[in-house]
This record gives C-alpha cells, structure tokens and sequence, in this order.
C-alpha cells in the first residue's frame, strides 16, 4: 500500500522568515524532506513577485505546487464571483500550480455560479475552496450549500478540508467530513490549542489528534495530499520536517506500511 503525498505550507516555517529569506530556501528544504508538493502563500509574497522564477525553482525541485491565496469566493453584497478571481488564477498559472485555493466568502443561494463555471472553463489551474475561520468560511451549512449547488451546475471546483479551522466556528469537523469528504482534494492538517492569550492558536497535532484524523480521513474517498499547515521549529529544521513528512504519510495506514516510512 502507498504513502500517501504531504504538501508543506510555507507558512509553516514562520511568516517572519519566509518574508525574509523567501520561499525558495523552504521549498528546497521541503524536497529534502520527502514532500510531495509546496504551498506558496501569496501574503508572505513581495510586493513585485518574480512568479515564474518562483515556479521554475519548485518545479526544478520536482515538487508540485499548491497557490494559496487570502481571497474571499465571494464577496459581501455582490453575486458575481470575486473580481480579483481572474488575476489571482493568472498569478497561480504563473506560479506554475496546479491548484488555487481561496476561502469561500460570502456565498448565498443567489451567487452566479454560471459566471464562476464561464471563468474556470478549461483553466489548468484547479480552484480549490477552504473552510476558513471566519463565520461566513468556516461553518459546514454554507459550505454543504456552495457545494451541492456547484456540484449540480458542474463547476469545476473541489474543496481543501481544513481539519483545525472548524474549531473557530465550534464546528466538529467529523461532522463536517461526513457532509463534505466527497468534494475533498486536498487536506489542511493542523492541531489547535487555546493559547493564554485566550486565543485559538495552530500547533503541532498531538497523539490523540493524530490518532481521531483516520477517521476523517475515511470519509474523503477523492483527497489526493495532505497538507502540514502547523509550525515547523527547531535547532534541526531538516530532520524535524521530515519526520512529520513521514508521519502524516503514513497516517491511517497499516502498521507495517507506516514503520516503513
């Protein structure tokens, strides 16, 4: 039985250093470590990115590439799909991905899902759209309604399942896999933790969290890679972010497949 691939989120290494040393460094540091795929962040972009060169270098690595991008679907008071869809799928292009993901939005049963579907018509880039931690993003009725409603219209668009975001809505996300798992591509792997501050924060997922995402993972027959979306620290960067490679491949395999690993 197969490993399954693990995409690394830039923004797993810290937002300071990525604006300071770039992606690149930690592109070739995932590819070091087995991963499959590099998610660029287009907030820990420059203002005048060099997209293609960035592309070329992940490419050159014989990683895939995810393009993840702050942007809302759907915007408040408007039906149309965003306008900045257009370039930010042009921006994903250049890059090289192979997806985009946006959070959803403001998405109502009006929405003009035509207009979306004329837009996406024979992109390379495949639109992906994530539960966010927002109360219009990340909460499983809007997103069960976008995607039934997108389904029906054939709208090329699939969903990146962010296992940690639920818990800022009190969302159970076994609950949102069991309404969702058949329109997951790509998963968001993340543990949470109420910080002192009396915040949500993302951490490192512990024992038990590792040992409840089996069972979410079961419901998302079509995920094709998970994602490390949770800080990457210590004194040896390398052999840590290849354990956790390792470890989030073999999630939810047989024993004997994941002591291989």
């Amino acid at each position: 039985m197969s490993l399954t691939p693990v995409s690394i989120s830039a923004s797993s290494f810290g937002a300071d250093l990525i604006r300071q040393q770039g992606h690149q460094p930690f592109a070739e540091l995932a590819a070091r470590a087995g991963a499959s795929t590099f998610e660029v962040r287009e907030e820990l972009l420059p203002e005048a990115p060099n997209l293609p060169a960035l592309g070329q270098a992940i490419a050159a690595l014989g990683l895939g590439c995810v393009y993840s991008s702050p942007l809302e679907l759907w915007q408040a008071g408007s039906n149309a799909p965003a306008l900045a869809l257009a370039h930010t799928l042009a921006q994903a292009q250049a890059c090289g991905a192979q997806w985009l993901k946006v959070s959803l939005g403001h998405y109502t049963p009006n929405a003009d899902l035509k207009a979306l579907a004329a837009l996406l018509a024979e992109q390379p880039v495949q639109l992906l759209v994530e539960n966010d931690q927002t109360a219009q993003g990340g909460r499983v009725e809007p997103l069960v309604q976008f995607f039934t409603a997108a389904g029906v219209r054939q709208v090329p668009v699939a969903m990146t399942f962010d296992i940690g975001n639920w818990q800022w809505q009190a969302q159970s996300a076994l609950g949102a896999a069991a309404q969702l798992g058949q329109y997951v591509r790509y998963v968001h792997c993340k543990g949470v933790r109420l910080a002192s501050s009396g915040k949500l924060v993302a951490v490192a997922p512990s024992l038990i969290e590792l040992n409840q995402w089996p069972r979410l993972l079961q419901r998302m027959p079509n995920a094709q890679l998970r994602a490390i979306e949770y800080p990457l620290q210590g004194d040896d960067l390398l052999a840590l972010t290849r354990a956790e490679v390792a470890r989030l491949a073999a999630l939810g395999q047989p024993l004997a497949v994941a002591q291989e690993a």
